[in-house]
């Protein structure tokens, strides 16, 4: 099928869905976790750091601080010193252990199941909720970073870069039990062909009804 008129948003995404599936079957997260809130906070490193890089400092961080409980016992200044490869060290090690404190204290240790209730912890935005309501709660979720907003606007499903409008618009068009691994599927596909400074169009699964805004 290609791209013209006749082709609506809905089935252009509905198209990104599958040929995004046959390219990449598993859709997984690529941040490495064991609980949710290992997940929440290499989420929240995540912002502006690769997850590659995160991946390497969790994992250091989580071997020294190994329950809710530590981290948020635990002294700013080490903290600081893992954090510190991530970036944004100072602001970042300060939420980590404020949060860890918030849900000790307000939610008996549990990560909460919705949005709205995550984004009460410090540091917690709506692409960091809807990872963990989704890949920790298996609910519809929908994450708007950096290569969702660009693919998207690519394939001419939703306009603009700011993450909650973008999600708005996806939620019209994504089928709920889908639009969470789609994300999933999005960042593999992001770094491996439609890349921010230069789209492999020529190999790409989807160049068939792209509308290749590029």
């Amino acid at each position: 099928m290609k791209a013209g008129e006749s082709v609506t948003k809905k089935e252009i995404a509905l198209l990104a869905i599958e040929g995004l599936k046959k390219k990449y079957p598993e859709a997984i997260c690529s941040l490495h976790y064991h609980t949710p809130y290992e997940l929440l906070f290499a989420t929240r490193l995540s912002a502006q750091c690769t997850d590659a890089r995160v991946n390497i400092v969790t994992k250091e961080l989580y071997s020294k601080y190994r329950s809710l409980q530590e981290i948020a016992d635990a002294d700013l200044a080490d903290v600081e010193k893992i954090v510190k490869p991530c970036g944004l060290y100072k602001t970042k090690s300060k939420q980590i252990i404020v949060a860890a404190e918030m849900l000790l204290r307000d939610y008996d240790g549990v990560v909460p199941d919705t949005i709205d209730e995550l984004l009460k912890l410090p540091g917690v935005g709506r692409k960091t909720a809807n990872l963990v309501v989704g890949d920790v709660y298996g609910k519809p979720s929908i994450v708007t970073d950096t290569h969702c907003i660009r693919i998207c606007n690519r394939l001419g499903i939703a306009t603009g870069k700011d993450p909650y409008k973008v999600e708005i618009q996806l939620k019209k068009l994504l089928p709920a039990q889908e639009s969470g691994d789609f994300c999933h599927r999005l960042v593999l596909f992001g770094r491996e062909i439609c890349k921010a400074r230069k789209a492999e169009c020529g190999v790409c699964p989807l160049s068939d009804f792209c509308r290749k805004k590029i």
